[in-house]
């Protein structure tokens, strides 16, 4: 009998940690420990983000701040979506700029892509080469968390592309990070080489050390 009445306590105690349990492992998942891991989850998959376009983001909190350019229609209301999708995020200021439909802009944008994916120097980066620096675990500590480029500083970038093309009214800016100086001069010296474009700013960061555009 005794036997019979501890195996029914210790029943009786695993069911009550499970219904009580219930509730708080859903209010955890609810509540991450990390809302930039989250929100940069929910930035990395959306569907039509590529290398025409470039996000980035800061959060303080409880506020997402979005940044960046968004060459794909329907972009930027889908990144302040995904944004407010996250748990913790209640405001989300969208600062992103969407880029103007051009057809010359288009074809300076492949051009300057097959210049610099193509060239065998920087074949590495390109599209199953290996190189993705998106997910925080890509780059380290020294470079998430404060972005080092002119135009966001402080924000947290993100890409599956590590050189990023970004073209409007015939001006190109390459945004993203390479492994070193070398690096970033010849994806230059490429996009300037490309006929069509009235300037060409590189504003690529150097993995772990600050690095200015030139």
């Amino acid at each position: 009998m005794k036997t019979y009445t501890r195996v029914t306590s210790m029943l009786v105690g695993l069911i009550l940690i499970v219904v009580v349990g219930q509730p708080l492992a859903l209010a955890q998942k609810k509540d991450p420990k990390d809302p930039i891991e989250a929100i940069r989850k929910e930035l990395m998959q959306l569907p039509y983000y590529g290398v025409f376009d470039f996000l980035a983001f800061s959060y303080d909190k409880g506020t997402v701040t979005l940044g960046g350019y968004a060459y794909h229609v329907g972009l930027k209301n889908d990144a302040v979506r995904a944004a407010k999708r996250v748990p913790g995020v209640d405001t989300v200021v969208d600062k992103i700029e969407e880029l103007p439909a051009s057809p010359m802009d288009d074809e300076l944008r492949w051009k300057v892509y097959y210049a610099i994916y193509r060239d065998p120097f920087l074949s590495r980066y390109a599209p199953g080469g290996g190189m993705l620096w998106g997910h925080r675990g890509a780059l380290g500590s020294s470079f998430h968390g404060g972005f080092a480029g002119p135009r966001f500083p402080g924000m947290e970038p993100l890409g599956d592309y590590p050189i990023h093309i970004i073209v409007k009214n015939g001006r190109v800016t390459l945004l993203g990070v390479v492994d070193n100086e070398a690096d970033k001069n010849v994806a230059g010296m490429k996009a300037r080489g490309v006929p069509g474009s009235f300037e060409v700013e590189n504003e690529l960061v150097v993995q772990g050390k600050e690095s200015t555009s030139r």
